[in-house]
């Protein structure tokens, strides 16, 4: 693995450490503890043997020797946000909790983590609350680096939440090198025409529209991103689909999907708010309008999550029922592509 790889949907914070000319030979994670402020020799000796540190392009271990002008570059698996994060007692749906971490179904509609326009009734809140944790305006430590990953704030399902510095860097390793298993269901529009398959197409950023991402054809554009899909449930207009993520990429499955011609049902960034296929017939139209008030967001769900214990080794899996708005959803297009008219 190179540093570059590190380079991941922003869960991580970038450090670069240039040698003092003067310096004295020394430990590479001695060096690191003397010259980061609030960081422990302890948790600079995890990141070495998680593979986020680099000296002069090399992964160090952590007897390496760093000598004057050598650079070390590494990554720590937590985001300064700079804002107050204060506990809030919102209920939590923990699928499963031990020392090391927990598993949180989270629901649609709840924002992941504080940003502008969103300071409070986040999932951070109500962890900060569940774990006993505070993190006022002057604390001298604003990291609050619970979080292993996220989903979007329309998308509900599972959450892995680290507890503890070792399990953070271990479960954070495992999303770099794609060990985790994901697997997301979705309602997208259209009927896809194999029953399974792979999309492949590096996502950047839309210069056009800073809160969308794209798929770019250019290899030296966007980052590489890989989802692997299968045909669930037809309903002829919309297809019913299992989506299990190679890379985790920002709204990966939603850019891939309408990529590929068949955006997220009721996916307004993405196209999937409108009518995309079906017939000219009021009746129809107002069949999806009630669509769209069954299911207000895109239909997307993070099902499933499997990864490997960080303190046993063992594998762990867990699963995730279909919720109510999703399920609501594919009952009424049952019901009507029984006695759906042909496109």
């Amino acid at each position: 693995m190179e540093f570059d790889d590190l380079q991941d949907d922003g869960m991580f914070e970038h450090f670069r450490l240039n040698v003092d000319l003067g310096q004295t030979p020394m430990r590479v994670d001695k060096y690191m503890a003397c010259h980061l402020e609030d960081t422990s020799r302890h948790r600079v000796q995890n990141a070495i043997k998680s593979g986020y540190v680099f000296v002069n392009d090399k992964l160090a271990k952590a007897n390496v020797i760093v000598r004057p002008g050598d650079v070390i570059r590494f990554v720590m698996p937590y985001e300064r946000h700079g804002f107050e994060v204060l506990p809030e007692d919102i209920p939590l749906d923990i699928v499963y909790e031990d020392e090391d971490f927990l598993i949180v179904n989270k629901p649609a509609g709840m924002v992941v983590h504080p940003g502008h326009g969103h300071f409070d009734g986040t999932l951070i809140n109500a962890l900060a609350f569940h774990l006993g944790l505070s993190q006022g305006p002057d604390a001298e430590d604003d990291r609050m680096g619970i979080l292993v990953h996220r989903i979007d704030m329309d998308t509900s399902g599972l959450l892995v939440v680290a507890k503890n510095d070792e399990a953070q860097l271990n479960l954070a390793h495992q999303f770099f090198v794609h060990s985790i298993e994901r697997r997301y269901v979705a309602i997208v529009w259209g009927n896809i025409k194999e029953d399974e398959g792979t999309i492949v197409g590096n996502i950047g950023r839309d210069p056009n529209d800073r809160l969308r991402f794209r798929v770019y054809e250019e290899e030296d554009k966007g980052k590489h991103a890989v989802t692997h899909y299968k045909v669930l449930e037809r309903f002829g207009f919309v297809t019913f689909v299992e989506c299990r993520l190679e890379t985790g990429r920002t709204h990966q499955i939603r850019v891939h999907m309408a990529h590929i011609g068949h955006p997220l049902f009721n996916d307004s960034r993405y196209g999937g708010a409108e009518i995309r296929k079906g017939t000219i017939y009021a009746k129809y139209k107002q069949f999806i309008q009630n669509c769209f008030t069954i299911c207000p967001r895109q239909a997307l769900h993070a099902k499933t999550l499997g990864f490997e214990h960080p303190r046993t080794g063992k594998h762990v899996s867990f699963d995730s029922p279909l919720p109510a708005d999703m399920e609501a959803l594919l009952e009424k297009w049952r019901k009507y592509s029984a006695n759906m008219p042909e496109e």
